[in-house]
């Protein structure tokens, strides 16, 4: 039992912002607009614990995801809300708008890598942990977070590839707590897919 209560202390902070990310996921998955609410809780969290991994993309795209989460907030409720949940229909990319993100990703990894190859020894922190890595997963987070504001059902699709890429990264770190999440989050992303989808084909049947 010491042990247990002595990795909870340890860790209490990584725990809460898991706890807070699981439910922003139940939220998220349902079209509830209190996700928002949780994405900032989860985000203040992990800012800590993504900087004491010295994982630096991971912790600037938490500062990102909180302007999001407050962007998301906006227009979730432009589009109205029912009891909670978001009355704006989930959209569908074109080919023009899914190439237009293409492009903004590739721009958006190239300006993360070279920034995680050459600040942090500059500013005197610890050289960046698997930097092409982090690099790409918290680019593609940073459009798929964007796309789920939007609430383009392809976000999920993109969570999966990096929720799945992400838990290695963490097994690599030896963060279990987080590694934990991430197989939660790259299963709940194949059920917020399909969940999405069926709304979808309701709302087109209506």
């Amino acid at each position: 039992m010491s042990l247990i209560t002595d990795f909870v202390v340890q860790n209490w902070i990584e725990l809460a912002g898991a706890v807070a990310a699981c439910i922003y996921l139940f939220f998220s998955i349902r079209q509830n607009i209190l996700l928002w609410v949780c994405g900032i809780a989860t985000s203040a969290f992990y800012i800590y614990v993504f900087a004491k991994a010295a994982l630096y993309a991971d912790m600037g795209l938490q500062f990102y995801y909180l302007m999001v989460s407050i962007y998301g907030w906006f227009v979730w409720a432009r589009g109205g809300v029912t009891k909670h949940k978001s009355d704006m229909p989930v959209a569908r990319l074109s080919v023009s708008m899914a190439i237009k993100l293409f492009v903004i990703h590739g721009v958006i990894y190239l300006v993360i890598l070279i920034m995680l190859l050459h600040l942090p020894q500059k500013f005197g922190f610890a050289a960046s942990s698997l930097p092409y890595l982090d690099a790409l997963t918290t680019s593609a987070a940073i459009v798929a977070t964007w796309m789920i504001a939007r609430k383009y059902i392809e976000n999920w699709l993109i969570w999966i590839f990096v929720d799945a890429l992400s838990a290695g990264m963490y097994i690599y770190k030896e963060m279990w707590i987080t590694t934990v999440l991430f197989v939660i989050y790259t299963v709940a992303a194949v059920i917020g897919f399909f969940a999405w989808q069926s709304d979808s084909t309701k709302t087109a049947e209506a």
